[in-house]
């Protein structure tokens, strides 16, 4: 749906406030940082917390296409780019070994 005119005030005082409350969340890490103590288990229950997340993240998006599985093809594209980054190759190489492993498993007729 466009946006009429007279809805463009309170789209832009929405995306001024978005824009105010993200900068005050970012700010408040490094601001609270020597005043919050945060016992070892719990640092380090965090920061797996962040790679699990980002894991299933990827999982999600790149698994899955609307409501369903996104097929073989992009499941083992994705498996070849997570075998060359986990092998440290440069980020161009992963990105393009994964597309072109989708696109000829997809034009082999893997769906």
């Amino acid at each position: 749906m466009v946006a009429r005119m007279k809805d463009t005030p309170m789209l832009i005082g929405g995306l001024g406030m978005l824009a105010a409350g993200t900068f005050a969340f970012r700010l408040s890490g490094p601001a609270l940082r020597s005043r919050i103590r945060v016992p070892a288990p719990v640092s380090k229950l965090l920061e797996v917390a962040a790679v699990v997340l980002l894991a299933a993240l990827v999982a999600v998006t790149a698994l899955t296409s609307g409501h369903g599985f996104g097929g073989y093809a992009r499941a083992i594209g994705v498996g070849v780019g997570g075998l060359l980054a986990w092998r440290k190759a440069p980020f161009i190489v992963v990105v393009l070994a994964a597309a072109a492993t989708t696109a000829l498993l997809r034009l082999l007729g893997v769906p």
